[in-house]
């Protein structure tokens, strides 16, 4: 473990470069002899739940629109980063900076139009990027169109990816006709399945052949559940509103047509 720096009043002042300071921090956070106790206990692996968390809450801060939150988010995001990279360095594995170079050395990498000489061959942005790291991909030992799908991915942002890699290389339906197809197969098959053991099966397939027909569409199946979840709430707060305490009273035809009160005040 590397030895922590010496914090001195000058590096902690407001005044100081804020990664500069942040950086500070973070080292006297983790310092064994006088850092703080939580801070020193955390790992990759306990520290990554939050990395996770944070990214969402600046997700939800920019849904919002909520820009003094979002800088606030950001701040707790980029925490998240000093922090692994500061373990790291005590691993003697890296450190922030070299953290900044890596990216920074990707990003003019991915932009050979623009940092470099390459000339712009008028493909799209998707294009040249997904092909600049398929290059990377099998730059680094890849063997199938697959690797390199992060596990830790949100299940439908996942599938997505997944859909997307092997469409790439041919695997993949032409049109709509084929997705809308399979889901209504997979709804026959759950509605057939009879152990617990099938039913997460046909679940999973169904849940898999739904976001593979969103995707066909040209939607983001991630923004098109975001946008839906929030519909849902807005018009359920407005139900509860109409009927206020006597809501959980009503009978389930009751709540339907308050549904659709609210659907057509929408509209």
């Amino acid at each position: 473990m590397s030895a922590s720096p010496e914090v001195s009043p000058a590096a902690q002042a407001p005044e100081a470069s804020g990664i500069a300071r942040l950086l500070t921090i973070m080292a006297r956070l983790r310092d064994p002899d006088s850092g703080c106790e939580w801070d020193v206990a955390q790992t990759f692996a306990t520290i990554a739940p939050y990395t996770i968390e944070e990214s969402y809450e600046v997700a939800d801060a920019i849904e919002r629109e909520d820009l003094p939150a979002l800088r606030e988010e950001l701040g707790d995001l980029l925490l998240q980063v000093v922090f692994h990279a500061r373990m790291a360095e005590e691993l003697g594995a890296f450190d922030f900076d070299a953290v900044a170079q890596a990216i920074s050395d990707k990003m003019t990498e991915r932009h050979p139009h623009i940092f470099g000489d390459e000339a712009d061959q008028g493909q799209s942005r998707e294009v040249r990027w997904e092909a600049q790291k398929a290059a990377e991909r099998e730059a680094k030992g890849a063997t199938s169109a697959l690797d390199g799908v992060a596990l830790a991915l949100p299940a439908l942002m996942r599938a997505e990816k997944l859909q997307k890699r092997a469409a790439r290389v041919g695997f993949d339906w032409p049109d709509t006709e084929g997705p809308r197809a399979k889901v209504i197969e997979e709804i026959a098959e759950l509605d057939a399945a009879e152990t617990e053991a099938e039913k997460l099966d046909e679940a999973g397939d169904l849940l898999f052949a739904a976001v593979n027909l969103v995707r066909r569409y040209g939607i983001a199946p991630e923004d098109a559940l975001r946008h839906g979840n929030a519909k849902f709430e807005r018009r359920f707060r407005a139900m509860e509103a109409l009927a206020g305490d006597d809501f959980p009273k009503l009978s389930l035809d009751e709540q339907e047509a308050l549904w659709q009160q609210v659907k057509t005040a929408e509209r």
